[in-house]
């Protein structure tokens, strides 16, 4: 089982830096900012160019790393985690399910693997490196981060809640203090045993559940009471 800081650190990032084994430096690393969201067991997921240098380092050695940074004013005190990892493209097997969920989270990236010959690569962790602070700083085994939604069910969920009650969605993150721009663009993207994801415009976020849920019926049971509480919020200031 994943210790919590770090289950909680990546649950809540979508974007990172990538480190891989420069072929053009030989013996240099290489950093690369990318996106990634989580398949179903809690493994990071990338879309990138077969013309990009890291995939060609990747091709070469699939020996990496990503560093999440959590939110923070001062990067020196933000929480961070590092996976060290292998990378493997995604099986034609996989493609679809990842896809679907990839797309959601980052809609501008949806053609580009036709375009580009962009595609999709699982990060599989090997050891975690986590830092929350002084004293708070450990290495983790890797594990298992199951999303028991993933797929069609997830996708279910998600669709029936941006088409029927969007409009619950800005209450959703003023419950959880979570600043929303004036006119801004929501949408639920993903849903796990923990919480749930809304995009904001162009940025991700993650609300956490009261406590982990196992099906369908319990995230509509969940999503209900949050939304009442949210309610009543907003009449009791």
């Amino acid at each position: 089982m994943v210790d919590i800081e770090t289950r909680r650190l990546l649950l809540n990032s979508y974007q990172g830096v990538i480190s891989t084994h420069s072929q053009y430096m030989a013996g240099y690393p290489f950093g690369s900012v990318v996106p990634f969201c989580l398949d179903g067991d809690g493994h990071a997921i990338i879309l990138i160019s077969d013309l990009a240098q890291h995939t060609k380092n990747l091709k070469a050695d699939d020996h990496c790393s990503l560093l999440v940074l959590g939110e923070g004013d001062d990067v020196q005190t933000a929480a961070r985690l590092t996976l060290m990892a292998n990378a493997q493209p995604v099986s034609s097997d996989d493609v679809d399910a990842v896809a679907q969920r990839y797309y959601r989270y980052f809609p501008q990236s949806r053609d580009f693997h036709r375009v580009h010959d962009f595609s999709f690569w699982r990060l599989t962790a090997v050891k975690y490196r986590y830092i929350g602070g002084f004293g708070r700083i450990h290495w983790a085994e890797p594990s298992v981060i199951s999303n028991p939604f993933f797929g069609d069910a997830e996708a279910d969920m998600v669709n029936h809640m941006n088409e029927d009650h969007a409009n619950a969605l800005p209450l959703y993150c003023q419950q959880a203090q979570i600043h929303v721009p004036e006119n801004a663009v929501l949408s639920m993207v993903g849903i796990d045993s923990e919480g749930f994801h809304l995009r904001v415009n162009d940025k991700v976020v993650y609300i956490a559940f009261p406590q982990p849920l196992n099906s369908p019926l319990q995230v509509r049971e969940a999503l209900v009471a949050m939304l009442k509480t949210a309610r009543a919020g907003v009449k009791n200031p």
